[in-house]
Order: C-alpha cells, then structure tokens, then sequence
C-alpha cells in the first residue's frame, strides 16, 4: 500500500502531469469518489510550482469541485499563470479525469492570486483566539469505522465533541506524503486537510443527511509552520437545502488563514430508524 495520496505517473504527458490515486483518496461519501482534501492539495501543488518566484506566495486559492472526482484510473494536473504582475499575479489550476465517455474532462480546477512578499513583521496581526493546545485534544478513533479511505490518511484529534453546540475545533495531521517520494510544503499540508472545515462545522447526523461542499476559498495571511493544521468552523443552515462554512485554519502558534465553503444539504431518502 502506498503511503502518499498520488503518484506521478508522467511529468510531460501532453495533458499536464499523470498521477494514479492511492485508496487514502477515497471518500467518506462513496469509495468511488476523491474526498476534496487530497484533490485541493495536488491543485495547490500544481499553482506552486507554476512559473514560480521565490519573492512571492499564495494568498487567497479558490477550489471549485466541478463533480465527483473518481477514485480510479489516470487524472491530470494541468496550470497556467492568468494573469503577470510584478507585485500581484493570478495562477490557475486544472485536474482532469475519464468521463463516462473515457475521454479526459474537468473535474476540478483552482485559482490563486499570488503576491509579492514584503517584510511587515513590525504590524503583524492576527486576533482571533488560538485553539486550545493538542494535548488537549482526543482521538475518537474514527478509522474504525470506515473501509480504507482519507480518514485512514490522517491524525485527527478533536478539541469539541461533534455534532456539539459552537464552532467545531480540531487539530489534524497527515500522515502520508502527497505525491510519492515528494515531502509536502506548508500549503500543501495546510491543503491537505483545510475541506475538512465542513465535517468539523457541520451539525448533521450523517446517518440522517448529506452535507457536500462545491468548493473551499482559503485566505491565508501566514504560512503555517509544523505538522499539525488546526481548525475551528462552523457550518449555517439555511430553510431551502444550502449552507455555508465559516472558518479559521491555525497552526500550534496561531491562526494562519480564513476558509468558507458552500454546502448542499439533502436528506438521505431511507435514514435509520
């Protein structure tokens, strides 16, 4: 069993770079479909290394979920810069997979405006209240419960307990490598557990409804630092069968970055009894 999400396949096929998924990419929703998390992270990976500089970083990615992203066969990863700029550039991302047709399609695609860095250490800010510290957390062994997929990928250790009133609190920590034989940079680890949000924010018996995100807008005035990437969210319920997600991502020195996620609320058609 591979201990990374991907594996590269071929750097220069003519649709971007190959990879084949490991079953850690697999969904809670269904196996036949890449949970979000390991999908937002090779786009991130893809932004980073498109025409880079060293003066600059991502400030703000938005992931767009364009359909279940399956689990087997070939995907690609394909990127462009949209937009040069000396101080302010906009990347863009494209993941691509068979169709029901066979033919290679867009199944997720990423932005990410890029700034040129400036050292602001004397005005630095950022007041929202850190999370309690990990040695507070619990492990509720969710593993157990589920055939191998992306829960089996991470460390997860809650602070609150679910489906409790407030904001959710969790800190999370992958495990396995991104892509083979690659170590992950802070995005991509931030990346690789930032969807995540809505599990932690949600409020729903997942027996009872589903509750599945289009998308995640990540804003990120810091780079996180360490293994572990915490996250306090809240999921809000509307009365037509939409939601939203609103969070903030810490790392063990603070808050780092803001996400928000749509969520699409439906009820199961035969919940337990």
């Amino acid at each position: 069993m591979s201990d990374s999400y991907y594996e590269l396949l071929d750097a220069s096929d003519d649709l971007g770079e190959r990879f084949a998924a490991s079953d850690y990419v697999r969904s809670t929703w269904t196996a036949a479909i890449q949970h979000a998390a390991p999908v937002s992270a090779l786009l991130v990976r893809g932004l980073q290394r498109c025409e880079p500089r060293e003066d600059t970083r991502l400030s703000r990615v938005l992931i767009d979920l364009l359909g279940p992203v399956p689990a087997d066969g070939d995907l690609w990863v394909r990127t462009q810069r949209e937009r040069s700029g000396k101080q302010i550039e906009l990347i863009s991302a494209e993941m691509l997979a068979p169709g029901p047709d066979g033919r290679p399609r867009p199944v997720a695609r990423a932005t990410g405006w890029r700034f040129q860095t400036l050292n602001t250490t004397e005005i630095v800010h950022a007041p929202a209240p850190p999370l309690r510290p990990l040695d507070k957390a619990t492990s509720r062994d969710m593993k157990k419960n589920w055939d191998l997929n992306y829960v089996h990928s991470v460390d997860w250790r809650w602070l609150t307990t679910p489906l409790g009133e407030g904001p959710g609190e969790s800190w999370i920590r992958p495990e396995v490598d991104l892509v083979k034989g690659e170590s992950m940079t802070p995005l991509e680890r931030l990346f690789a557990v930032a969807d995540d949000a809505n599990g932690i924010g949600a409020k729903l018996d997942i027996r009872r409804w589903t509750f599945l995100n289009s998308d995640l807008a990540v804003h990120i005035h810091r780079l996180p630092d360490g293994e572990w990437i915490g996250i306090r969210a809240e999921t809000n319920y509307g009365p037509d069968g939409i939601g939203t997600t609103i969070g903030t991502l810490f790392d063990q020195q603070g808050p780092v970055g803001a996400i928000q996620q749509s969520v699409l609320v439906r009820p199961r058609p035969h919940p337990p009894k």
